[in-house]
This record gives structure tokens, C-alpha cells and sequence, in this order.
């Protein structure tokens, strides 16, 4: 037997989750947030200006990183659901191992800001970063479907995660604000403060994380050695693969792509619009952006609305709010109304209302996803979604990004300059108004379709909670077999996996919650 870990504090529950618990689990979102709202705001910008590049290099190295670092986060989704197997998984835990390595190499992303360093530096230096990041966000994604079943608990950890993530969207734009006006705004200095300062913040925030969390004991004799699938490239592709077999999850998939593209399209080209467009200055658009503080508030009472409506009335709230701004960037951008820094800061605030919202949402589904794959498949796979999530994120952001560097360059821009041709402004425009407007557009469409509720999901875990004690599929109710059927889009005489041959899984193979 291989279980003499099971009893250290890395499995030890301690207690319901309470809020306190949910912020602890949350701080990690300090980094994914605010390191992505850093970059998404100023990277590009930052490398145009101080770092000697032109607009398709720029690009060209988030684009590059963000492929790279897609790859490797398959490998790390299936690396994390995998680590039980070896002792040092089984003795730091297979989610909680990962989160500790990352946490000191976090201070990369300081390194990212020296200015005048050349094309491979940054690309070098943002590949670490990449890789780090998802070396800690992925095994911690999981950590809310490890650490309970229900529903208001987990509602409660994601709820307190965005809230924090929110809070670190609000000091990516606030903190650069407030040293460009302290260290001058033609100076590369405020980034370089500012990369140290919130390279401290995230090392921090993660052991915070690490050290009030718990996983699930999953021992190493749970899986018989002839049923193991050796860790390789091709299954971890299978793996992939088989995960678009949810219907749940293909929806879901494709709303956070859509909209969380559309976010990143925005904030790649805001601050180019408000210094190029309307004629503002950097330290402007980083005000406009902070409003982003409001998406605190937004958070909580999104997290109460969604234990009372369905994801998909949250996500048309949402969508709808983010397309009406849509419509406002490109009136003030063609109007030139007076004082067109109170415009902005109206539509700053709704745009960031909207953006709460669904950026919420699927934070909030997402650690429901697996339960339907565990009925499906009786596995617990959290970190292959969560990879996958990663992945096909991370592609998708890499090809706007350098799509979003080209149309730049195609349109005329000129590297290092605040004046620009009425092209290069049409096309900024475009991308911020259209561009972003188009891609919310898809996702409310395909939002409409989506299933995934409380109730729903209450009755998938019952149904799944019956299966894992031993029950028959046989004697599945018809409300069971239909919500089975609805979520995962897998017929339920299909799934063979909790036949009478099927060997029954541990107790302590299961969440405690």
C-alpha cells in the first residue's frame, strides 16, 4: 500500500468554507488577474515605446509565448491529475506541489520590464513568465472541485477569487497611474517599479493560497497498474480530445473564449486609443481603466444573483452592458464631444460593469464542469479541464494579439509615436468598437443555449453520489437519465464505466464538501 501520506494537511478539510476560507483559496487570483491585466494593459504598449520594437515584434512575442506556454499547459493539466503516482506528489499533493514550485519563480515578471533589451530578451523572459503562471494557475483552478461538492461553497470560493482578481485589475491600472505621475510618464522607470512591486505581491499571494487549501487524498493503488496510461504526448492529446466530448463543457468553452478574447482585444488597444484617438494621455487611460474598481462590487452581487438565476441570464447581462459600450467607443472616437475624458469615464465604468459580470460567470461554472465528466467517465480529471481551458485560451489570445499587431502595422502605424495617421486611428478604433463587438455578440449567442443550473447540477451529483456508492444504472430515475443526458450530451445507456464490472471507488477518492 501506498498511503501513508493520507493523513498529512494538504487532505485535511478544516471545516465548511467559509468566506474567510473562500478569500484565502482566492488570493492567487491577485496574480492571474493582475499580472494579465498588467500585461494586457501595458505590455504591448511598454515594448512599442521603450523597448525598441516595432508593433508586429511586440506582438509577435506574445503571440509566440502564449502558443508555447498552450502547449505546455495540456502537459501540466494531465502532469497535475497525474502526480498521486509519485512520492512527491503523494507527500505535497498533486495540485499543492505545483503552486509551491511556482510560487518564488513569480519574481520573473519584473524582469519583463527593463527597457532597451531587445527582441529575444522579452521573448525569453516572457516565455519563464508563461510557463510560471500556468505551472500555479492550473493545478489551482482545480482546487474549489477538490475541496467540496456543493454548490454554494464552491459559488463562495469563486465569488471571492473574482472579487480578488477585480481588486487586482483595479491596482494594475491605479498603481501605473499613480507612478507615472510620481516618476514622469516619458520615463520607462514607473513599469520597472511597478513589475517589482507586483512580482512581491503574487509570490505572496500563491503561498497564502497554498497554506490555507486542501486536495483529495487519491491513493496509488486506486488505479491498477495495467489501466494506467502512461504520461505521454499522445495521451495527453487523447485526454484533450475526449473532454469536448461534454457538451457542457464545448459550450462553456466557447463562451469564455469569445468573451475573454474580447476582453484581451480591448485592453491591447485601449491605451492606444485614448493617448492616439481621442488625444488623452497615458496616465488618462489608466484612470479610465481603474475603473475597473467597481467590478468588486459587481463580483459579490453577481455571486448572490447566481445562486437565485441561471448562468445564462447572468452572461446576457453581462454581454448586453459590454455591447452598449461598444456602440460608446466609437461615438466619442467620431463625435469628439467636449470633455471627452467625462465620456470615457462613464463608458470606463459601464464597460467594466459588463466585464465583471461575465468575466464571473464562467469562473463560477467551471468547477461543475467535471462532475459531468465524472458521471461520464468516472474519473476526476479537473486539471485536464483546466488545461484545456488554458490552452485553447492562450491560442486563441495569441492569434488576436499578433492579428491585433498586424492590422496596427498594415494600417500605417508608427512605432514610438503618440501622433498617428487617420488609418492607423480608423483602425484602432475599429478593433476597440467592432472588433470586440463582434466577438461579445457570438458568445451572448451561444449563451442562450446553456443548460448548466443549480438545479441541474444538484441532480447530476445526486445521480453521480448514487453511481459512486455502488448503485445501478439500470435503475437510474428517467429525471436523472434526462439531466445526464443534457449536460454531458452523452447518451446515458452509452456510459459503460459504472457497469456491475466496474470496480468501486475509494471513499476517500471523493470530496469532502
Amino acid at each position: 500500500m501506498h498511503d501513508e501520506h493520507r493523513h498529512r494537511r494538504v487532505y485535511t478539510p478544516r471545516g465548511r468554507i467559509g468566506v474567510g476560507r473562500a478569500i484565502t483559496f482566492g488570493m492567487t487570483d491577485l496574480m492571474g488577474g493582475g499580472a494579465l491585466a498588467i500585461i494586457g494593459a501595458w505590455l504591448l504598449f511598454f515594448l512599442t515605446t521603450y523597448g525598441g520594437l516595432n508593433a508586429v515584434q511586440a506582438a509577435s512575442i506574445l503571440a509566440i509565448a502564449k502558443v508555447v506556454d498552450a502547449v505546455v499547459s495540456l502537459v501540466l493539466g494531465h502532469l497535475t491529475d497525474e502526480l498521486y503516482r509519485t512520492r512527491l506528489g503523494q507527500r505535497f499533493g498533486r495540485r499543492h506541489l505545483l503552486m509551491l514550485v511556482g510560487a518564488p519563480l513569480m519574481v520573473t515578471f519584473a524582469l519583463l520590464w527593463v527597457a532597451g533589451m531587445g527582441y529575444w530578451y522579452y521573448l525569453a523572459v516572457y516565455l519563464m513568465f508563461e510557463l510560471v503562471l500556468a505551472l500555479v494557475l492550473i493545478p489551482w483552478e482545480t482546487l474549489p472541485n477538490e475541496m467540496t461538492t456543493d454548490y454554494d461553497e464552491r459559488t463562495k470560493m469563486s465569488t471571492a477569487r473574482l472579487v480578488i482578481s477585480g481588486l487586482a485589475t483595479f491596482l494594475a491600472t491605479f498603481v501605473p497611474a499613480e507612478l507615472f505621475k510620481a516618476l514622469g510618464e516619458d520615463s520607462p522607470t514607473p513599469f520597472l517599479v511597478n513589475g517589482i512591486i507586483f512580482a512581491a505581491v503574487f509570490v505572496g499571494a500563491i503561498l497564502i493560497s497554498w497554506g490555507t487549501t486542501w486536495e483529495t487524498f487519491v491513493s496509488r493503488d486506486e488505479v491498477p497498474v495495467a489501466e494506467r496510461e502512461p504520461i505521454s504526448l499522445t495521451g495527453v492529446l487523447r485526454q484533450y480530445l475526449s473532454t469536448l466530448r461534454i457538451k457542457t463543457f464545448r459550450k462553456h468553452l466557447a463562451i469564455y473564449l469569445l468573451s475573454f478574447t474580447a476582453m484581451d482585444t480591448w485592453s491591447t488597444v485601449f491605451v492606444y486609443y485614448v493617448v492616439s484617438v481621442v488625444g488623452l494621455t497615458a496616465a488618462a487611460a489608466g484612470t479610465i481603466q481603474s475603473m475597473s474598481l467597481v467590478g468588486i462590487l459587481v463580483t459579490v452581487l453577481a455571486g448572490w444573483l447566481i445562486t437565485r438565476i441561471s448562468p445564462r441570464s447572468l452572461w446576457t447581462v453581462g454581454f448586453s452592458v459590454v455591447l452598449a459600450t461598444s456602440l460608446g467607443w466609437y461615438a466619442v472616437a467620431t463625435l469628439s464631444p467636449a470633455n471627452p475624458l467625462v465620456w470615457l469615464l462613464a463608458l470606463g465604468l459601464l464597460y467594466q460593469v459588463g466585464r465583471a459580470v461575465f468575466v464571473f460567470v464562467p469562473w463560477n461554472v467551471f468547477p461543475f464542469v467535471p462532475d459531468i465528466d465524472e458521471v461520464v467517465t468516472g474519473k476526476k480529471r479537473a486539471g485536464v479541464f483546466a488545461a484545456v481551458m488554458t490552452f485553447v485560451r492562450k491560442s486563441t489570445v495569441a492569434v488576436a494579439t499578433m492579428l491585433a499587431g498586424v492590422l496596427l502595422e498594415a494600417s500605417g502605424y508608427v512605432d514610438g509615436q503618440t501622433a498617428q495617421p487617420a488609418a492607423a486611428q480608423a483602425m484602432i478604433v475599429a478593433i476597440l468598437s467592432l472588433g470586440v463587438a463582434v466577438l461579445i455578440g457570438a458568445a451572448l449567442v451561444v449563451a442562450r443555449t446553456f443548460r448548466l443550473t443549480r438545479q441541474t447540477h444538484a441532480q447530476l451529483v445526486d445521480e453521480l453520489d448514487r453511481l459512486r456508492a455502488g448503485g445501478d444504472p439500470g435503475d437510474a430515475t428517467p429525471a436523472a437519465r434526462d439531466v445526464v443526458e443534457q449536460l454531458s450530451g452523452v447518451p446515458y445507456d452509452d456510459i459503460r464505466v459504472w457497469d456491475a464490472a466496474r470496480r468501486v471507488a475509494p471513499a476517500s477518492a471523493v470530496p469532502v464538501g
